[in-house]
């Protein structure tokens, strides 16, 4: 037993997934309890911790298959009709509408003018500004949006130390207020020279598309009641270095902020590739394995135990796929176990060198002709980030995407803290264990596991509202994972545990 354990209140209900074939739930050196002899040990064992094993059978033990163990197949998270509302509110037209406005601008350009009203990086600046607030007047005061500000000092691809501004929109937790997860995109645009801050650079794909995805989803949302805070933010100096982003993400860091998980949308506007083949329903969301961050003590941890496949990032990745890849937004989520694309990057790179899990969206194909380009005709072929090489419904379905992760990770607990194996002494057991939550409608916690090979959990064991579990089959053969439940079934991201 896990002496540590804790159990209170009442067990998890069952995952809603049919019940395993026998082939994969299998007797061994112990016969294992069924999941629902399991669930009534919890509640009866006050103080103790759980184990999913009972006495030794009687009769001759079988051969056991590869590897065997308890649990049921791992299911997506349907959507429920709350989230189903808000999603049906995200509307094409003010999508488009969102994308036009910000080319109107003429260039958006970090080192463009910042006090002309109708042109530069400026007036883009206070629009966004004044959309923000707008939508914030419909929350019944649960939203506040403001601009965050500093001066940069001369650096790569900034001459002369520029003012450089967020766009901040705050739509505060009403349970767990202090648990946070951003998404963002940036204002800035560019031409073919970086340096140029004055051409007509309208950066309707990369990156107009990324902030409207953010507006639209700050509009629906305002209204709503998340139990996490969501912040909904514009950054700017994107293209001279990820600037604001960074900024930002270290002013969360020195705040000691639990910010859960981050996403940037940049250059999300088209289904189409440079070839002319379309991919309307796919998303590309790029995630890290072994973290930005990581200690040279959790790289020695990591290589020792395995886990180049299991960083917070991919929990977060693999979590969005479990609540956005479905018939309700109508896109498919294809996650790239990278950190972003080849040689290249975006603004989750600032929130991951301070330790936080961020993912990036991006179109499936990306046509190279219509950004970093001048706008021009070129041997009949027209080049620029022009708003007429936009899918505004593909848009719209990621936005769908980006608002049924964050209001589903609002709504549910947040990622277990601490996890742990326990290696106190060998054993052919896995003892998890974990703290316990603060939310005020946590229910219980699941343990996930899979094959060292397979990229994504494959089974759930629901163990109750305890600290500690003991699960009969070996952590050399397999992955764990420990995620919380709600009372409604709202499910967190998984955590991995490391040895402890």
């Amino acid at each position: 037993m896990v002496t540590n354990a804790s159990p209170a209140g009442s067990p998890t209900p069952a995952d809603p997934t049919p019940a395993t074939s026998s082939a994969s739930v299998t007797s061994s050196r112990r016969t294992f309890l069924s999941l629902s002899t399991a669930a009534a040990a919890v509640t009866a064992s006050a103080g103790a911790g759980v184990a999913l094993t009972g006495a030794p059978a009687a009769a001759a033990p079988k051969e056991r298959t590869w590897p065997d163990g308890p649990g049921r197949p791992v299911t997506g998270q349907r959507p429920d009709a709350e989230l189903r509302a808000l999603l049906r509110e995200i509307d094409p037209g003010r999508v488009e509408a969102n994308i036009r406005k910000l080319v109107s601008f003429g260039t958006r350009h970090t080192l463009s003018v910042q006090d002309d009203p109708a042109r530069g990086i400026g007036a883009a600046r206070d629009w966004i500004l004044a959309e923000m607030k707008r939508y914030a007047a419909a929350s019944g005061g649960r939203m506040t949006a403001e601009l965050q500000s500093y001066v940069q000092e001369p650096g790569p691809r900034i001459p002369v130390a520029t003012r450089i501004t967020n766009v901040v929109a705050t739509l505060r937790g009403s349970g767990s207020p202090d648990r946070i997860y951003v998404v963002s995109g940036h204002y800035d645009s560019r031409v073919t020279d970086v340096m140029d801050a004055t051409s007509d650079a309208p950066g309707a794909d990369d990156d107009a598309s990324g902030v409207a995805v953010v507006m639209e989803v700050a509009r629906v949302m305002a209204k709503r009641r998340p139990e996490a805070t969501i912040v909904f933010t514009a950054v700017a100096g994107e293209e001279q270095g990820l600037y604001g982003a960074r900024y930002q993400a270290k002013q969360y860091k020195a705040a000691n902020a639990d910010v859960q998980g981050m996403f940037t949308n940049d250059i999300v506007g088209s289904s189409t590739a440079d070839d002319g083949t379309r991919d309307p329903r796919s998303l590309r969301l790029f995630a890290e394995g072994v973290p930005t961050a990581e200690s040279p003590g959790e790289g020695d941890v990591r290589r020792a135990v395995g886990g180049e496949n299991d960083s917070p990032s991919r929990q977060l990745a693999r979590f969005v796929s479990s609540v956005a890849d479905n018939d309700a937004t109508g896109m498919r989520v294809r996650i790239i176990y990278r950190r972003d694309r080849y040689l290249r990057g975006g603004d989750h790179i600032g929130y991951l060198e301070q330790d936080y899990p961020a993912a990036r969206f991006t179109e499936p194909h990306e046509d190279f002709a219509h950004q970093h380009q001048d706008v021009r005709v070129e041997d009949g072929k027209q080049y620029g980030d022009l708003p007429e090489f936009c899918d505004f419904g593909y848009i719209a379905r990621v936005a769908r995407v980006n608002a049924a992760a964050l209001w589903s990770l609002a709504q549910a607990p947040g990622t277990p803290k601490n996890a742990r194996v326990r290696t106190s002494e060998l054993t052919n057991d896995t003892e998890l264990v974990w703290d316990r939550g603060t939310e005020p409608d946590l229910e219980g916690y699941e343990v996930v596991w899979r094959e060292t090979t397979s990229p994504d959990w494959t089974h759930v064991i629901p163990v109750g509202n305890v600290t500690g579990v003991r699960i009969d089959l070996s952590k050399d053969n397999a992955f764990f994972g420990v995620r919380a439940v709600d009372r409604d079934g709202h499910r967190s991201p998984v955590a991995f545990p490391v040895p402890g």
